[in-house]
Parts: structure tokens; sequence; C-alpha cells
């Protein structure tokens, strides 16, 4: 569960007329509904493109509806994130709902979408996030004629709950095949079913409907989530009963009752009865009906779901006979079944072909199972092999998006990355059977070969999420030098983006966080990084809830942490590096000298309290509390509370001080936006500005000394994104009204490289940037700063034709664009490659043959650095291909004094070999600790690593690796050559 509190910001009402029982769209206005008539008080408006940072997926996915009667017309619905449509010729997902503002916010969780299936533009969206008070707003019926280009609205006279349990059933919003004017819904929490019989402009209770659910997860529960009632939770029906134009006769109801679980209707919706002879004791989560044979089937489990479920079965109903068979791959009743099912689906262009996955299996993973013939038999999408191996009918490739390993690397027979986890949406294309997509905890798979599962081969699943990003962003930094944005995000870490455009491929590891909280980096050395975050305790009791970084977030290394630290909250670096500020959750403010080895409690300074550094003054930090504003200037051992008044007491307030402005604070909150220019003994108030949610910091306007001001702030009645360029005495709005990202803003930054640039982090849509004020554009010409000299290259993976460099990257003090990599060659050398990262691979060089290599460094202005130290190398000597290797070696992790080293070994040869040698020499006095998988001496510098008992023996193209812990003092560069033999 992601939840993100709202405050007071708003626009206009989006109203709606409610009179008795049913609710009408005569007053609704059309999408997006903002107060513009206030517009005129803003300085200005841009319209600028927002595009998405790449991350691909990163959230709960609980619903994928593909249109029965257009190819191609697909949708997904989230949580916390809109809805998207498919974009067959870009393979890509469109976002639908960024229109929706911070007076609707809730309208971005999704409880149910419909396609109809006889006016295929027509689409509708059932809207609503929470149905306690963590969501204001009544729910909605969103409905657009264009494929949800543009929108109206319904207000519904109770909430709808997108991210409440028991979200993945359904689908509960649906339209009357035949007569497309009738829509049903299912309500939650006693609401019971309701209808439509205007294509969704007004709505009635369907009085005659006996069952409003009475299942609740824990109906006890004092914050009113668990408590929630799914209710009535799917609608199907029977196209065959009725013929185009007339209303369908024969529907199918889901309801969340252990004991009533599915209703039927044969006159229309206008009488109800519970269906005869159904199975009781679990809740049908899917009902799917095939017309081609009469059969509704159903998935049940014993709870609503999404994260948990322990039995379940799988049913079909003969509805021309009124007979119920069980039809569960492994019935309830077996104590192999530890799983509800979900995930149901109909191969359309094969009805008697069904699936039905796991609707939670944790351990080891997913499980899928198909039948050809209509479930009397089954198989598996993997079986058990000899424990603890599984023999699978798939393969994964998540080479778009690598993260989804979630850095894991588990023992058997658990792999990673997973099948999935929280799997309600499957989904057969009912025009291609070989094309299925469903739903994860983390992104939506797909595969586009399916039908490989009835032939023997092995079908290939990928992620196929790009375009739809769901991360709920909790900070963001953008140092000055570097990669250009460092993410702190919730269920999934965060990533270190180099390019926006691309996947990052892992989240930050060592340790791993659930959620980060808090991100923070050293001003004057950008390298250093310090990040706090959440896991669970029990599961890491050793691992800290604080990391840091010296290579700008590439790498990351623990520290220790106080006792009873269970929350990140917030951390601040020096603005040197020298040293850091914790304030974790509910425990004391605390400060360390160094990377954590030691912390002592700060004095002066509340628990709970937020916490910033100074950017220019390393002593100097910041803190702020209900109200009162705290400093410290010895480092963060002793704070004073500030004599400033009128700052805001109540509600979510961020604070940041001024990239090269000693003393200089900006502050957001509830009451406006506030400047202090001295240390925060004092803070002025900006006219114009009513409330703000965030500020952030960017590269300054030419001719402008003042870093540019951005802000999430209502300004002149209008709540947007805006930018500064005169430290508020002006404002832009930089976003419109089609892109409001509902309670966006927990993390915003500007970019200091790029005037204009702004990043924006929302809840649950992931990052977007916008280069706004004709920003974007590169570094000027008039650059003439060189890039730093980079590292010297090692060679590794030497073989008789190839090698690979590798080296430290170098820095610039607007970015390193690339690297030319030279062959020296007498008196001219020869350059080989033009790599825009630290690495290159040799290829084509002659065998046993002495090579020399370096590196020169560029950025965009065309500035060259000095040209590294040079690496001698010679290739192995040629001939037979039988057997031979190849070793790679890479530092995993790095900390001061000590650092983590694994080096890959490979059968480059035909044939497989029974043993291998690994040679290197240390180039800077690194000493092996322990190592792994292997038998090492080292003698000085140099190193000699043979296989262990069990790794030896590899066939032609296998590999095995091993891994060591080392110490270092002064550098820790890799070896130059590192040499693999075989035998």
């Amino acid at each position: 569960m992601r939840r993100r509190l709202v405050g007071v910001l708003a626009a206009s009402a989006l109203t709606c007329a409610v009179a008795g029982t049913a609710v009408t769209g005569a007053a609704a206005q059309t999408a997006p509904a903002g107060a513009l008539s206030a517009a005129a008080t803003v300085v200005a408006a841009e319209t600028n493109e927002w595009k998405n940072v790449r991350i691909d997926g990163g959230g709960f996915v609980p619903g994928i509806i593909f249109n029965q009667k257009e190819k191609n017309l697909i949708y997904a619905r989230t949580d916390i994130g809109g809805a998207y449509r498919w974009e067959q010729s870009s393979r890509t997902w469109v976002p639908l709902l960024d229109w929706v503002g911070w007076d609707k916010w809730g309208y971005n969780g999704v409880v149910s979408l419909a396609t109809d299936p006889v006016e295929t533009n027509r689409v509708y969206v059932a809207a609503g996030m929470y149905t306690n008070d963590w969501d204001p707003n009544k729910g909605a019926i969103l409905r657009s004629a264009d494929k949800g280009k543009t929108w109206q609205a319904t207000e519904l006279p109770f909430k709808l709950g997108g991210n409440m349990p028991g979200r993945g059933m359904g689908e509960r919003l649906v339209v009357d095949p035949n007569d497309n004017r009738v829509i049903y819904l299912g309500a939650p929490d006693g609401n019971g079913l309701w209808r439509s019989t205007d294509k969704g402009v007004t709505w009635a209770k369907v009085a005659s409907f006996p069952n409003p659910g009475n299942y609740a997860a824990d109906p006890d529960d004092p914050n009113g989530y668990l408590s929630h009632r799914p209710g009535v939770v799917w609608v199907t029906f029977d196209p065959t009963s009725a013929t185009a134009g007339k209303t369908t006769q024969k529907i199918y109801v889901g309801v969340a009752d252990k004991e009533n679980t599915v209703y039927g209707s044969s006159d229309g919706g206008a009488t109800w009865t519970r269906v005869a002879g159904q199975p009781t004791g679990h809740i049908a989560h899917k009902g799917v009906f095939d017309h081609t044979s009469g059969t509704l089937y159903i998935a049940t489990s014993d709870t609503g779901g999404p994260y948990d479920g322990a039995k379940g079965d799988v049913w079909k109903l003969d509805a021309r006979t009124g007979a119920w068979t069980r039809i569960s791959p492994i019935p309830s009743s077996s104590a192999d079944d530890y799983f509800g099912y979900s995930g149901l689906t109909i191969d359309r262009q094969n009805p008697n072909t069904i699936m039905v996955a796991t609707q939670v299996s944790w351990w080891p993973d997913a499980i899928f199972f198909r039948s050809t013939d209509a479930g009397a038999t089954w198989t598996r999408i993997w079986d058990w092999g000899s424990y603890p191996e599984r023999t699978k009918r798939y393969t994964m490739d998540i080479s778009s998006a690598p993260w989804l390993t979630f850095g894991a690397n588990p023992q058997p027979p658990e792999e990673a990355p997973k099948l999935g986890w929280m799997n309600e949406s499957v989904e057969i294309d009912p025009f291609d059977s070989n094309r299925m997509m469903y739903g994860t905890g983390a992104t939506i798979y797909g595969t586009e070969d399916l039908k490989k599962w009835d032939t023997g081969g092995k079908f290939t699943i990928k992620p196929m999420v790009e375009g739809l990003e769901e991360t709920a962003v909790l900070d963001l930094i953008s140092p000055p030098s570097g990669a250009p944005l460092v993410s702190a995000l919730g269920d999934i870490g965060g990533f270190r983006h180099t390019d926006l455009t691309k996947v990052p491929p892992m989240m930050f590891t060592s340790p791993t966080f659930t959620s980060t909280t808090s991100l923070d980096y050293a001003e004057t050395s950008p390298n250093i990084m310090v990040r706090a975050g959440n896991f669970t305790d029990a599961d890491r009791p050793g691992d800290s809830h604080v990391a840091f970084s010296t290579d700008g977030g590439a790498n990351w290394f623990q520290g220790t942490e106080p006792g009873g630290i269970n929350e990140g909250g917030t951390v601040a670096a020096a603005a040197d590096g020298s040293r850091f500020v914790w304030a974790p959750k509910g425990v004391a403010v605390h400060h360390t000298v160094g990377y954590g080895n030691g912390w002592t409690a700060s004095t002066g300074i509340p628990t709970g309290a937020v916490v910033e550094s100074d950017r220019v003054n390393a002593k100097r930090f910041y803190g702020f509390s209900a109200g009162r504003f705290y400093t410290s200037n010895d480092g963060g051992a002793t704070f004073a509370a500030s004599a400033a008044t009128g700052l805001p007491a109540e509600g979510n307030v961020k604070f940041k001080a001024v990239p090269g402005r000693e003393g200089h604070v900006w502050l957001a909150g509830e009451t406006g936006l506030f400047r202090s220019t001295d240390g925060g003994a004092s803070f002025t108030k900006l006219s114009g500005v009513t409330s703000a949610v965030n500020v952030g910091f960017g590269k300054a306007a030419e001719g402008r000394n003042h870093p540019a001001l951005y802000a999430v702030a209502t300004i002149g009645g209008v709540t947007g994104v805006f930018r500064s360029d005169d430290t508020g005495a002006t404002w832009v709005r930089v976003n419109d009204d089609q892109h409001q990202y509902g309670n966006m803003g927990e993390a915003l930054t500007g970019d200091p490289r790029i005037y204009g640039r702004v990043y924006l982090g929302t809840n649950g849509r992931g990052i977007v940037y916008a280069d706004t004020g004709d920003g974007g554009t590169t570094p000027p010409d008039d650059d003439t700063t060189d890039p730093s000299k980079p590292g010297r290259p090692a060679a590794s993976a030497i073989t008789s034709t190839g090698a690979t460099l590798t080296w430290t990257a170098s820095t610039d003090d607007v970015g390193v664009e690339g690297y030319d990599v030279y062959r020296e060659a007498g008196a001219t050398d020869v350059k080989v490659g033009s790599p825009s990262s630290a690495s290159f691979a040799l290829t084509g060089l002659t065998a046993d043959t002495s090579y020399t290599y370096y590196v020169v460094a560029r950025d965009a202005a065309g500035n060259t650095s000095a040209a590294s130290d040079p690496v001698t190398f010679k290739t192995t000597t040629g001939g037979s291909t039988e057997g031979g290797c190849t070793a790679a070696y890479k530092v995993a992790n790095s900390w001061p004094g000590g650092f983590q080293g694994e080096v890959t070994v490979k059968n480059t040869g035909t044939a497989a070999i029974t043993g291998w040698t690994v040679k290197w020499t240390f180039p800077d006095g690194q000493k092996i600790t322990q190592l792994w998988s292997g038998v090492h001496t080292q003698t000085g510098a140099d190193v000699t690593v043979g296989n262990a008992g069990w790794n030896g023996n590899l066939n032609a193209g296998a590999s095995t690796s091993f891994g060591f812990g080392g110490s270092w003092a002064g550098a820790n560069g890799v070896p130059a050559a590192v040499t693999c033999t075989a035998g």
C-alpha cells in the first residue's frame, strides 16, 4: 500500500448534481477542471513538453483490458497511477489521466475500467483511490468518447477504492455488449450494484440486487483500510442472450461474500438470484463467460487480496444445465494448494483453452496453469525437477528493464527475476492466441509466442510496460556533475539515471531499501552522496537504514546506525561531504563525521524534525519541526531554534538551501512560500503564493546570478508547477491543465547544468521532466574547462583476438560526453573507438601480440582531457579453440578501506574444460582478506585463483564466478590484465 496524504491545495471542484439515489452528469464539466478564471493573475504561462524519466513500471497493475471487437485496443489500470492505452505502432503505453489535478488527486486510483465493445472509441473509468478518510473526495465515473483523449465526469454518492484491499478483483465496471447504453458498476462498502442507461452520464442503484457483499480483511481495523468491504467485484454477460441493440438478458455478478459469491439475472437485470449449487468458502475474484459453450468460469481465493491468499479453487458452471464442476489445477483440499486463484482468461480463438494464475505464490514463484480441454487437464508453466531444480516452459528476457531482478541472487528453487506476484490480471489477446499480457506487483509482462506452450517449445516472456510509469517519488537530486538525476522511490528503492531516456540497469543495492525516503549530495564534492530508507528489519537485522556513495551513486556502502531505527527519515550531507546529519523517523536526530562509522545524538532539535544542509558552509545544518526552524553551526552537534515566526505549523513542509549562497533557505508549506537570507534567523513570506508543496533550484537564466527557482504551489489562484528567474518576484507556470499529475510535488528539483529543466516527482506516475523557458540547451561554447584525466585502463577478458578495457571515469563541470580510445602506433596513434561510458571492447586483434592503449575524455563543448596513463597487454596464443577461458574482473562494491570484487570466468572454447586458473597483479597494493568459490594465493601484489572443487567443469560457452573481499589504502585501481588458463 502506498499512501500520500493530500494537502489543502485545490483548484475549483468538478461538480455533479445528486438527486435522490441517482447521480446526474448534467452539471459535469469537461475535464480537467481548473480555476482558469484566476489565470490572469499569473504573470505568464508556457506550454512545454513533459517527458517520462524512464524506469518502466514500478508498481502494481491490477487490470489489463482488451477490447473484444477492435484489435490492439488495450487498456491498463493502476492502483495509484491512473490509466493507460496501448499504442501498437510504438509498442508503448499512453497515459490518459495526467489532467487530474490536486483537487481530485484520488481519480488516479482506478478500481475498474471498461472499453465499449460496440462503439470502441468509448472508454469508462471508475475512479477514486481510498474509501476511508485518506481521500476527501467521492468516487466518480469518467467517460471518454475518443479513447481517453478527453473526459467528462459524473460524481458518485460514495467513494471508490482504487488502492484499497480487493482492488485486483474485477472487472466491476462493464458495458453491455449488445446495448452499450447500459453499463454496470459494482460498488464497495455496502453500496451494492449500480447501473447507467445513458452511457455513463447518470447512475442509479439497482434496488433489486440483494447482496452488497460482507467480506472485509479486518472489520475492526481502526484506520478504515482493512475494514474496507470490496462489495460487488465483477460483472459479466452472456452476449448470446440478446441481439444487437437489445439489453443483454443473462448477466452474472461476483460478490465478496464467501457463502454467496455468484449471482445471476435472466431478465436483463430486473431480478437477481443467488446461482444455485455454487461453491462456498471462497471469494470469486474473477468471472469469465465463454459464450460459445455457455460456460461461466470463476477463480476463487480465501481472501480479497492482492497481498495474500492461501487457498482457492477454479470452477465452471454449465449455464444450460446449472451444473457446477470443480476444475482446479490443484484443489483447495490438497496440501499442495497454498494459494488462491485469480488471473483467469479464455483464448477467444480457441475457447477450450483457458489459463489461470496463482493470485499470490511468493515462494518459489507464481504458477500459471493452462488447459486446452476446458479444465479437464492442466499443464504448469513450470514443474519440479530434481529439487531444487525446476523445469520451465518459458524463458525470461528482462533486458529492457534489468532492475526487475531487484538486485537479488536467491538460492534455488527461487530465481530472479520472478514470474511475478499479485497476478490478478492475466489476459490472452482475443485476436491473437500467441499474445498474452499479465500484470504483477512491479510491471506488465507479456509474450507473443504463447502457443509454444502446447507444442513443447519455450515461449519468451518480456516486459511490455514502456510508457507506463508507476513509481511514487519521495526525493530527487540533480548534482552539478556526474549523473544528471538520482531518485528516491517508494517500493523499489531508487535509481541513478545517466540517461533520462534509458532504463537504468539496477536499483540501489548494498544495502537495498524497499523505499528510499531521503537523498542528498555534497554540494562542493558531488560524488559524495547519502541516502536513508526503509526495509523490513526482521528480514535483514544486520543492515543499516543509511548508505553512502563516493562515486556519484554508482556504488554504495552502508554505515552503522544508532539503536531503535526502523525507518529512514531524512538525511543531509555537509557541503564538502565531511559529515552528515540524520533524522531517522521516530528516533532522535544524530550526526557523524565521516561515513557513519559512529553516530552521536544532536541536541537542541526535536525528534521527527526534517534536516537539510547549507550548500556552502560545511558545518551548517538546518532543521524544521512544528513551525520552528533550527540551525546548527557545529556540524550538527548542537541546534538552536530560530526566532522566526509565522512559518507553517502543520502539514507537509519542505525546505532547501540555495547552492552557492550561504545562509539562503526557501521553505514551502500549506500557508505559502518563505525565504530566508540569514540562515533561518528570519523569513519573508512571498506575496501571491497562497500555498506550496515543494521548492527546488536549477541553473540560473542568462544574465541572472541566482539559481532559477521552481515551485509546486498555488499562485494567483492556480495550482501548478512554476518557475521564477528573479527570486520569486515574478512567476511563469510551466505545466498546463493537461499535465497536472494528481498530488504531485513530493519531490522537485531543477537541473544545475541546463537552464529551464525541471524534474517533478509524482505519487504513482513516476518522474517527469520538462525543458522550460527555451531550456534543454547544451552547455555554452565558452566552457573552457577540460575534463579530468581518466584512470589508467585495465584490460580483461583477453583472448587471441580481443580484450575489454575499463577505466575510472573522468569528471567535468558540465558533464563528460564521451571518450576516445587510442592505440599507440609509433608517430601517429590510431583512434579505435569513441564510447560514451568508461569501457570499450577491442576486437580484431592479432594473437600473441603486445598492444598499448590510452584514453582521452571530452565534453560537449569540445574540451578534451589529458591522456590517461597507458595500459599494455599481450593477446593469448591463437590456434585450437577446443579449450580456453577468459576472466572479467570488476569491483562490485567499495567503501573506505575495503571493497568487494567479483571475477567471471567463461569457457570461450568449443569443448568442455575441467579446471581453470586466473591470475592478476594488483596495481595499488590491495590485499585479499577472504575469497569464495575458488582457492587463492597472494604473493605481494600477485594473485592466483584456481577453481573450487565444484565449479571447475565448464561446458563450452558456460560461465562461473568467484568473489572476494579486500582491503585498500590510497587507491583501488583495477588490475591492468587478468588472464585465465584452462586445465
